[in-house]
């Protein structure tokens, strides 16, 4: 089976930080890739569970998976729809 995160262009760590924080720093990280290239995000503020998703869709990135059920919470964003 092909592991989604191994191909991860680069990883955040934002536990610790809380709204919108997390969101700020991501937004940061995706300007400095380049279309296609993937985010592997990790986080413990229960607001990514809705900012991550809602923000991936406002700004036309494509969340490819997330696992929220434990902490650290883990994203995976790829810049730009396919």
């Amino acid at each position: 089976m092909h592991n989604l995160y191994s191909s991860t262009h680069i990883t955040l760590d934002t536990q610790g930080l809380r709204c919108p924080e997390p969101i700020i720093v991501i937004r940061q990280a995706i300007r400095n890739i380049e279309d296609g290239e993937t985010l592997f995000i990790l986080a413990d503020d229960p607001s990514t569970t809705r900012d991550i998703p809602n923000f991936c869709r406002f700004m036309g990135h494509n969340l490819i998976t997330k696992k929220t059920k434990r902490i650290p919470y883990q994203y995976l964003i790829k810049k730009g729809l396919i």
